[in-house]
């Protein structure tokens, strides 16, 4: 019994000993699995400051953007030489232009190898719009175009928010202004189904519904009070301009990675 005993005491003492020699591993932060891990998983130096996988893959993404959306706008300014359509293909044409030569620059510096085809989804976008009849064709432009550049918005702000490297850091701020002025105007062709973009976004999800409760009929919520600074406060900067429903996207012109230094011939939007 007493041999029992000691057997079970060496053994508890060990497992605890193995224990207290594990969990400082396993509570590291940085253990294989983490988001830290992860973050870290195929991170390079650079002057401008560490590279992540996923910046990346977002220099990367704005390449295949302008790959397959230039000649999408080409094609819609062709078939639609005025009205909201044309001016959509137009925003297409000149920020895509735009872009690529931001990420092509970008991707030099930071020796970040681009494709120069559209991927496989992307040319079956393209197909589709090309097959579409001139009553689709409509349509199906706008809701491809206006899906994947909604799609595309949340993984611009997220490596926004996270990347270390001010390359990066700024082709993510210019997209993003690019994008969204890009959304803006295909939802001015009126032919959006937006039904069908909330549904695909939230296809597979499983998360429960957050947020305010919905509103009663008939009760009025009670009103809120304007939130503005207190006191006597100079400002001097105002909300964004342009009328409602614009998207400022005049900005510095973008060096042509192929002619340092040179003037770039297409003005931004």
């Amino acid at each position: 019994m007493r041999r029992i005993n000691g057997t079970a005491l060496v053994i508890v003492a060990l497992v605890g000993t193995l224990g207290a020699l594990a969990f400082p591993v396993w509570s590291y932060a940085d253990r294989a699995g983490t988001g830290q891990a992860n973050l870290a998983s195929g991170t390079v130096p650079t002057r401008w400051g560490p590279l992540t996988a996923n910046d990346r893959d977002l220099i990367v993404r704005v390449r295949l953007a302008g790959l397959w959306e230039l000649p999408a706008g080409q094609q819609a300014a062709e078939r639609f030489p005025d009205g909201p359509v044309r001016e959509a293909a137009d925003h297409l044409i000149v920020g895509h232009t735009d872009l690529d030569k931001r990420a092509r620059s970008v991707a030099r510096d930071l020796g970040v190898e681009l494709p120069n085809q559209p991927n496989e989804q992307q040319q079956g976008w393209l197909n589709q719009m090309s097959a579409a009849s001139d009553q689709d064709y409509v349509k199906v432009w706008a809701n491809l175009l206006r899906s994947a550049h909604g799609k595309i918005f949340p993984v611009i702000g997220t490596v926004r928010n996270q990347t270390r490297n001010t390359l990066v850091r700024q082709l993510a701020s210019d997209t993003n202004q690019t994008v969204l002025d890009h959304i803006t105007v295909l939802e001015k062709t009126g032919a959006i189904d937006f039904d069908a973009i909330a549904n695909d976004s939230v296809a597979g999800s499983t998360a429960s519904p957050s947020g305010p409760p919905p509103p009663v009929s008939g009760v009025a919520p009670p009103a809120a009070p304007p939130a503005e600074a207190s006191g006597d406060i100079q400002t001097t900067s105002r909300p964004s301009p342009g009328a409602p429903g614009t998207v400022n996207t005049k900005r510095p012109e973008a060096e042509d990675p192929d002619n340092p230094g040179g003037a770039s011939p297409t003005p931004s939007p």
